[in-house]
């Protein structure tokens, strides 16, 4: 029976754009496209997620890296909330909804510590019974401790629980462990899964 609903962040329940981000502080179109290959990719952003060394030193060594972008690695990294836009359309009434359902809704995220401002921001993060954060635990999806730690921290069983995610490897991951898995698209694609998942479950 399924008794836990487990949400990834980003692109799940609040939307971010890198591109509206950078353009925002980078007006040099070539000067742009030379630095999103430095700092949106996936060594930088599993530096940034895993956080095993303060942010700031990690911000020091992305610059020691790359001098010429000092200025723009700078302000990425510590305008680094402003990449979040808006809650994802819909998720905000639907874990709502679930809650008053009597689910219980976690959060499981590979972000860096500076989530917890956005976490502050937007209203849909206060329906969360609780969650895992990659930057505190220092390991990232789809490794397996990140999961297991969700489910030694709020003592939850596996095959009570429904992973979603926009990424399929994280999703993979959760699977391999015993839980179910939804790839998100958006607000109505997971509605759609989730009742159809439920109705074969908790019958």
């Amino acid at each position: 029976m399924i008794k836990n609903l487990i949400f990834d962040f980003g692109k799940v329940l609040v939307d971010y754009d890198f591109e509206m981000f950078f353009h925002k502080y980078i007006t040099d179109e070539e000067r742009y496209q030379d630095i999103l290959p430095v700092l949106y990719n996936e060594e930088v952003q599993a530096l940034l997620d895993r956080e095993e060394k303060p942010f700031n030193e990690i911000k020091e060594d992305i610059i020691m890296d790359n001098r010429k972008f000092e200025n723009e690695i700078r302000i990425f990294c510590d305008k680094y909330p402003e990449l979040v836009t808006n809650e994802v359309e819909g998720m905000k009434n639907m874990l709502q909804q679930l809650k008053d359902e009597g689910f219980k809704l976690y959060g499981l995220s590979n972000w860096c510590s500076k989530v917890y401002h956005t976490m502050n921001q937007f209203d849909i993060f206060r329906l969360l019974d609780g969650y895992v954060i990659s930057s505190e635990e220092h390991v990232i999806k789809p490794e397996p401790e990140i999961y297991q730690r969700l489910f030694d921290k709020f003592n939850l069983k596996p095959e009570e629980c429904i992973f979603t995610d926009d990424r399929e490897v994280n999703i993979i991951g959760a699977r391999q462990l015993g839980m179910t898995g939804i790839v998100f698209h958006d607000s109505a694609q997971y509605e759609t899964e989730l009742r159809k998942i439920l109705k074969e479950t908790n019958r």
